[in-house]
């Protein structure tokens, strides 16, 4: 069994801002594979479905993003799951251009709360992750405002592509094939 889960800030005020690219994500894994989401328990909205064979459970932790490794850990813990093979983490990167998005096995928190925190519950930081580009912040602008900011009409098409992108990553991640996403997505950069 894999959990798969989309890092973001609960509430109508965070949805479609770029911190919740995790949760755009997610969601569209929910819609292909018809996997309802709306079980509440271990801090975090769910849903349990197969993906090409794989049973999983969608997560969508409302701890807040730099308190996301506590729902993390707590389903972890309960459904017995090894998160250096089992687990699977999306989440938004300020490092990469809207939509583009870069797979990795393993890695520090790179500046991310949400990660920081998750290493922190788990005690490694080795899982999967899928990083999802929502741009660079603009000079001069808080980062805080920039992550919490919303996306520009040309930008939610670029996320819609980097989601769908994201679900295909997964896809391969859950046969075992990350070498294959890595090869296939980190490679790609979209011309400007």
């Amino acid at each position: 069994m894999y959990i798969i889960t989309g890092l973001g800030n609960p509430g109508k005020e965070y949805e479609g801002t770029r911190h919740n690219a995790g949760f755009m994500a997610i969601d569209h894994l929910a819609d292909k594979y018809q996997i309802s989401m709306d079980t509440r328990k271990h801090m975090a909205y769910l849903g349990k479905g197969i993906i090409n064979g794989q049973k999983v459970i969608l997560a969508k932790p409302q701890t807040y993003m730099n308190l996301s490794g506590e729902s993390i850990r707590s389903l972890v813990d309960y459904y017995k799951i090894d998160p250096e093979e089992e687990l699977i983490v999306l989440y938004d990167d300020i490092s990469l251009d809207p939509g583009n998005i870069r797979i990795r096995a393993k890695g520090s928190a790179g500046g991310h709360n949400g990660i920081k925190n998750i290493i922190a519950h788990l005690g490694t930081q080795v899982f999967q992750r899928v990083k999802i580009g929502v741009g660079e912040k603009p000079k001069n602008y808080d980062l805080k405002d920039f992550v919490l900011g919303h996306f520009s009409k040309a930008e939610q098409e670029l996320m819609e592509e980097g989601c769908q992108h994201s679900v295909q990553a997964v896809e391969l991640m859950l046969e075992g094939e990350i070498q294959a996403a890595m090869n296939e997505f980190n490679r790609k950069k979209r011309e400007k």
